[in-house]
C-alpha cells in the first residue's frame, strides 16, 4: 500500500515542477510565439535563458506600442523595488514615441525597433549579465492586442553567475508580469494614441 502511494506522489511532483518550470520560463505565450524569430535572438550569444512573457490587450496596437515606449521614463512593474518608490506615469508622455536607437529605456538601451510594433532592448549589466530583450505587439483583432515579450540571456562567469542563473528567470517573472499586467491596465484605460 505504501508503495502506490509514494509512486503517484513522485510522478506528481514532477509534473508539478515540470509545470513550474514551464509557467516561469514561458508565461503567459503560446508554442506558436516561443518558435516565433525575435530580433533580440541576434544580440546574446550562448544564453543560458530563454523566457517568454504575453498577454493580451483590449487595446489598438498604437495604443499598447505608446505604452511601451513610456518604458523610456519608468519601468511599471513595482515601483516601490524598482523606481525608488516613484510612482510610474499613469498618462502618456508627449515625444516618447519618437525613438532613436541607443536611447535608455531603465537599465536597458534600445538596440532597435520597427515603429508600431516591436522595441528591443540590450544591457551588459554586471550583476544580471548581457540581456536582450524584444517586446512586440500584434493586432489580435480590431480592437484588441497581443504583447509578446522574449528575454535572452548569457550570465556572468563565476558565482555571481551561477546565482544570477537560478534566481533571473523566477524574479523577473514576478516583475515582468506586473509590468504587462500594469501597462495592460493603463492601454485598456487610454485608448488615443
Amino acid at each position: 500500500m505504501t508503495e502506490w502511494y509514494a509512486v503517484p506522489r513522485k510522478r506528481d511532483a514532477r509534473v508539478v515542477q515540470q509545470h513550474s518550470v514551464g509557467v516561469v520560463r514561458n508565461w503567459g505565450s503560446t508554442v506558436e510565439e516561443r518558435r516565433g524569430q525575435f530580433p533580440c535572438d541576434a544580440l546574446v550569444t550562448q544564453p543560458y535563458a530563454v523566457l517568454f512573457r504575453a498577454l493580451d490587450v483590449e487595446a489598438q496596437v498604437a495604443v499598447v506600442f505608446r505604452w511601451l515606449c513610456q518604458l523610456r521614463v519608468a519601468p511599471y512593474s513595482y515601483d516601490w523595488i524598482d523606481n525608488l518608490g516613484r510612482r510610474s506615469r499613469r498618462e502618456l508622455t508627449p515625444g516618447l514615441d519618437e525613438l532613436e536607437v541607443g536611447q535608455r529605456f531603465m537599465i536597458f538601451r534600445l538596440a532597435q525597433f520597427e515603429p508600431g510594433c516591436s522595441i528591443t532592448l540590450t544591457t551588459d549589466h554586471v550583476v544580471f549579465g548581457r540581456i536582450a530583450i524584444t517586446y512586440r505587439v500584434a493586432p489580435r483583432g480590431p480592437e484588441t492586442s497581443r504583447l509578446v515579450v522574449k528575454l535572452v540571456v548569457a550570465s556572468r562567469p563565476g558565482p555571481l553567475g551561477w546565482l544570477m542563473a537560478r534566481i533571473l528567470p523566477a524574479s523577473d517573472l514576478v516583475m515582468m508580469r506586473r509590468q504587462l499586467l500594469n501597462l495592460r491596465k493603463l492601454a485598456e484605460q487610454r485608448e488615443t494614441p
